[in-house]
């Protein structure tokens, strides 16, 4: 990989799905050398979680470009002994097994480090290595609900709304791991010491889930779902039906905005309305809904594309691929036969690209061996035995 600022940096990737892929593509999206690790079974089983080109999914394709792909069995010692060869001279391991089976392998962190001081072990699990659910099997949804953020998500009276953005896996499982990744990479180059990064993905969620918990300690209760001033509490902040069944994400709520919005409306009156609580948000709530459902949202879109007090359309995933702002910022590229998306932050002096294709099952296993100075008999060996 070239010109990104992680170049030079190896990574072992053990994950699969969601959480471990999206945290080692982010990775190599910014020039890491991702070796995605696959077991002779299943392997990554991504690949078949939906349609795309040649049987692959747009889901697997996505969120493993730009890694080399090995195929090496882990259950047997020749696959062990290959594994601690690669790890000698790796940055960074990222793993999302259940707590212990590393170690049960024959290459958890202790051994790791043993070989490799400097190494940096990253262990993506639900709940953490440790207290009484380490061991238990979850999904975005247990983490969430656990940790008392599915219980704020909907509307007054309606029970909790599943979101169809996976926080648990992706603020958790990616955003956090990639995060104590590059803070345990940095102190390694100065200290010469790696770490093990112990993520769970509950936790993860919880630790940000910060309205209700202040709410919790100021007021000694936490509000209805739909009450909270971001879910309900403030007309000023909510999504309106228009009169075509679509919405429009409302949110004028400081001062200066609202006088904006109210203006925009033709309701001047409504300005000495501005952050109204209980009975009256409601009552304020209720013309609001009168005036966005007797419009289209075209109409409102239009009125309010020029006007800057925070109010935009809900758009649906396809028009939000092709609204200005994204296409201008460059949002997806088109790679592998199928459209990804572009990595959320823009960084100077780097232009991002789709160098590799998500790699097939074992694609790149004699590169690998043959650059970590293995000779060609025992790769020739490793393969008859279908050890890689």
């Amino acid at each position: 990989m070239s010109g990104g600022p992680l170049r030079g940096v190896r990574i072992l990737d053990l994950t699969r799905l969601l959480p471990g892929p999206v945290a080692t593509l982010q990775l190599a999206d910014m020039g890491a050398d991702v070796i995605k690790i696959e077991d002779h079974a299943a392997g990554d089983y991504a690949r078949i979680l939906g349609d795309g080109p040649h049987g692959v999914s747009v889901f697997y394709r996505s969120v493993n470009r730009n890694k080399r792909g090995l195929r090496l069995d882990l259950k047997r010692r020749q696959g062990v002994e290959v594994f601690l060869r690669l790890a000698r001279t790796a940055d960074v391991v990222v793993e999302s097994f259940r707590p212990g089976v590393s170690d049960k392998l024959g290459i958890g962190y202790e051994v790791l480090r043993a070989l490799n001081p400097k190494i940096v072990y990253c262990a993506i699990t639900g709940y953490g290595q440790s207290g009484p659910l380490a061991m238990a099997a979850g999904h975005d949804l247990n983490y969430i609900g656990l940790a008392g953020v599915l219980d704020q998500i909907g509307v007054d009276g309606g029970q909790p709304a599943i979101p169809n953005l996976q926080m648990g896996d992706l603020l958790g499982g990616a955003m956090t791991a990639v995060m104590g990744i590059l803070a345990a990479l940095f102190d390694a180059q100065r200290s010469g010491q790696g770490r093990m990064i112990d993520v769970a993905m509950s936790e993860a969620v919880l630790a940000h889930n910060f309205f209700p918990f202040f709410a919790l300690q100021t007021e000694g209760v936490v509000p209805q779902r739909g009450a909270d001033l971001l879910s309900g509490g403030d007309a000023g902040y909510g999504v309106y039906a228009t009169a075509d069944g679509r919405y429009m994400a409302v949110a004028p709520l400081e001062k200066k905005f609202w006088d904006v919005f109210c203006d925009a409306l033709g309701r001047p009156e409504w300005k000495a309305r501005h952050a109204a609580r209980g009975a009256a948000a409601a009552a304020m709530r209720g013309e609001l809904e009168q005036v966005f459902v007797s419009r289209p949202q075209a109409d409102w879109r239009a009125l309010f594309d020029g006007v800057d007090c925070c109010v935009t359309p809900v758009l649906t995933v396809a028009e939000a691929l092709e609204h200005p702002q994204f296409v201008a910022r460059g949002m997806t590229v088109e790679a592998d036969g199928v459209t990804q998306y572009a990595p959320p932050m823009k960084l100077s002096g780097w232009v991002f690209a789709v160098e590799r294709s998500a790699p097939s099952t074992g694609e790149h296993g004699e590169e690998i061996l043959r650059e970590a100075g293995f000779s060609r008999g025992e790769i020739q060996f490793l393969q008859q035995a279908s050890i890689i």
